[in-house]
């Protein structure tokens, strides 16, 4: 199965957001803590300009994964701040790999020069993914805080566009 990319829109919201719950109830690979809504999701999507949205489909059209990059609030708007989810019990099926390709030709024509990526120390399979795309270690940040009040440590990477 090779799974169809395409850009996400807010027609895309409530699957988004139900994808991404089920990856936050499941725990220790995001650091979100609480539910998101449509609503939720349809905002993100609507906050910056140059805020890029990947879905991955099936054949049968059911949403596979996701991927958004927007510009970074600190590093400024040359570099792309990417998060990436698959569905629970869907990784390992060139999902990420090609959410990535499509993002980061996106990236590249929305003149970003590089992305950053910011993944728990503890989410194994994270690290691995950002990992085996060619991001590069560029930092850490020591006890950072969970809106549910747990500290974890989070691994900066890097991609150069």
């Amino acid at each position: 199965m090779t799974p169809s990319v395409r850009r996400a829109g807010v027609l895309d919201a409530r699957p988004i957001a139900e994808l991404l719950n089920d990856v936050i109830a499941r725990g220790g690979t995001t650091a979100m803590t609480d539910p998101v809504t449509r609503d939720d999701i349809a905002a993100w999507m609507g906050s910056d300009p140059r805020a890029i949205w990947h879905l991955a489909e099936d054949d049968g059209g059911d949403l596979l994964g996701f991927q958004w990059v927007d510009p970074h609030p600190a590093l400024g708007p040359e570099v792309a701040q990417i998060a990436s989810f698959a569905r629970v019990g869907k990784t390992g099926l060139g999902i990420g790999s090609a959410l990535f390709e499509a993002t980061k030709a996106a990236c590249r024509a929305a003149g970003y020069t590089w992305i950053n990526a910011e993944i728990r120390a503890d989410n194994e399979s994270g690290l691995t993914y950002y990992q085996s795309r060619g991001f590069e270690d560029h930092g850490r940040i020591r006890d950072y805080r969970l809106a549910n009040g747990q500290t974890v440590d989070k691994i900066l990477k890097r991609y150069d566009l």
